[in-house]
């Protein structure tokens, strides 16, 4: 049955909350000040019709918005959808008791993700070949994509005849594209076991599409040219099947920058959680790095990297699960300088032991506003100040936001 409802406020998801007498209640695609209707079922509704519009509300830039799980927030206007996204970080440090100025939002250009996660399914109509709709299991099949690069977009219906190809299973399964100098990376996951003539069948058509590789759970089907990235426009990686890579190019530029800076003074830095090495071969223009992380793949990457590099000072690495084993405050104490990057869970064991050393400058970089405020809490609580928190964008449209923190400690006299 549907009902009128009033929009008080933005969710922490992009949704549009109403204030009812039973409890909140979350209307997506509606915006603060908005009169609607909706269908409500317990403490969510589907948006009927909206009676009386917002001003900062806008035309969508996508055909599939509202249908596509993709986005959340395209019709809200570009300044006002900064501020939220600002403030998302600024509301996470608040809960903690942490309060700083907090920088303008870095923001995101349309058309600039380079690393898409594709979800697929074969379908009684084909293949489906798209994003997942919100709250459901649904794959909506998708013609255009306006946070990609150009390059995804147009292999679109490529794509979804690989997927055909390299389908060996009745459920759903994932496909990263991921651009690269040397054309795009796709790595497949899920997708049933292929038969030796799927194989020959998918290959051949990697070579023909000038695909750079294909690789189903890991395994490297074919690779005409290995994927190569630059970081920093000097430094050329080799990066494995699947490899995590910041969304796009220019946030991970910003967030070098950002970090770059900060440890200018620092001549060894401990690059935790250093990934395939975006912030350690960079630094490694002035500073010598101690890179750790868990993915053997991604390790072995940037120290290949390094080492077929030139104008870098010494980078040293250790494949190390940071989770369990984290670095300790004494090993700590052999450097001037830390960034660390943590998936989303954050980096709360780790923070612990950085609280209790003596390093000066320390560089926290976050997908997560929650878990950062949590590791900025301890940080602060074992000596630190906080400099500065810097909001960025690279997941356009979404309720994603990374955040680069600074902070510094007067070292101790030994």
């Amino acid at each position: 049955m549907n009902a009128r409802f009033t929009i008080t406020r933005l969710g922490s998801q992009g949704d549009g909350v109403a204030e009812t007498e039973t409890g909140e209640l979350f209307i997506p695609f509606t915006l603060p000040g908005e009169t609607v209707t909706a269908a409500r079922e317990k403490d969510r509704a589907t948006l009927m019709s909206v009676l009386e519009a917002s001003p900062l509300r806008i035309d969508p830039a996508c055909r599939h918005f509202t249908e596509c799980g993709g986005c959340a927030i395209q019709h809200l206007e570009a300044e006002a959808y900064h501020r939220w996204k600002r403030d998302k970080v600024a509301h996470a440090l608040n809960s903690k008791g942490i309060t700083c100025d907090i920088d303008a939002l870095v923001p995101c250009a349309p058309r600039t993700r380079r690393r898409v996660v594709f979800s697929a399914r074969r379908g009684e109509a084909g293949m489906l070949l798209g994003f997942v709709r919100a709250l459901s299991s649904e794959i909506i099949s998708i013609e255009e994509c306006p946070i990609s690069l150009p390059e995804i977009v147009a292999m679109l219906d490529r794509l979804r005849a690989l997927a055909e190809l390299v389908c060996a299973t009745t459920k759903s399964f994932r496909m990263t594209v991921t651009v690269t100098g040397s054309g795009l990376d796709v790595a497949v996951h899920e997708s049933g076991k292929l038969g030796e003539n799927q194989r020959r069948v998918a290959s051949n058509f990697v070579i023909a599409q000038g695909l750079a590789r294909l690789s189903i759970d890991g395994e490297i089907i074919i690779e005409p040219k290995k994927p190569v990235v630059m970081f920093g426009g000097g430094v050329a990686v080799a990066v494995p099947p699947g490899a995590f890579l910041q969304a796009t190019e220019a946030a991970e530029q910003a967030m070098a920058d950002i970090v770059g800076r900060h440890l200018a003074r620092a001549k060894k830095i401990a690059d935790l959680f250093a990934g395939c090495g975006s912030f350690a071969l960079r630094l490694a223009a002035k500073s010598e790095i101690h890179a750790v992380e868990g993915d053997a793949a991604a390790l072995l990457a940037l120290d290949r990297a390094f080492r077929f590099a030139s104008g870098l000072k010494r980078v040293t690495s250790e494949r190390r699960d940071l989770f369990r084993r984290p670095l300790t405050f004494k090993e700590l104490n052999a450097f001037d300088g830390i960034v660390f990057d943590p998936p989303r869970a954050g980096a709360e064991d780790q923070s612990k032991q950085i609280a209790r050393s003596d390093v000066p400058l320390v560089a926290a970089v976050s997908c997560n506003p929650v878990t950062l405020a949590r590791d900025l809490r301890i940080l602060i609580d074992g000596g630190y100040a906080l400099k500065s928190v810097t909001p960025i964008d690279q997941f356009l449209w979404s309720p994603h936001v990374e955040a680069v923190a600074l902070l510094e400690k007067p070292r101790r006299r030994r």
